[in-house]
């Protein structure tokens, strides 16, 4: 029985460096999709209302409402993962005598923390504001 929790370890253990790389992309995505997020209220709705294709509207709303949906949701729970990966190590570490690797594993956690928290703080801004502007937009296009 220890193998098999000894393997169970090393497999979670390897998905820290794979879930922080996601973060990191995670959050260079949200910032790009912010970038698109204000290119669409300077022109793009303005575009749409012009349209006057209300079931194009919707389509492209839709997709782009999934986007910021998973953005929002996705990182601050791999945030979270990040968070709990580094600290049974560094708990054991303690144990060991070697609180030096438990401050390194704490740092790492919190940092994957704040990676998945600003990632999903901007997901949850964008798709907050997009809802309001495409309700707004097909509100004018049904008027």
């Amino acid at each position: 029985m220890p193998i098999a929790f000894d393997s169970l370890h090393l497999a979670i253990t390897w998905l820290l460096e794979p879930v922080i790389i996601i973060l990191v992309l995670a959050v260079i995505i949200a910032v790009l999709e912010a970038g698109l997020t204000i290119g669409e209220r300077l022109f793009g709705l303005k575009a749409m209302r012009a349209s006057q294709q209300p079931q194009a509207v919707v389509k492209l709303a839709r997709h782009r409402l999934e986007r910021a949906d998973l953005l929002s949701r996705i990182p601050p729970m791999l945030g979270l993962m990040a968070t709990i990966i580094p600290l049974g190590p560094g708990l054991a570490a303690l144990g060991q005598g070697n609180p030096a690797q438990l401050a390194q594993a704490v740092t790492t956690a919190f940092d994957a923390t704040v990676l998945g928290l600003i990632a999903g703080i901007i997901g949850l801004v964008i798709g907050k504001l997009r809802r309001r502007w495409y309700e707004d937009v097909l509100e004018s296009l049904e008027a």
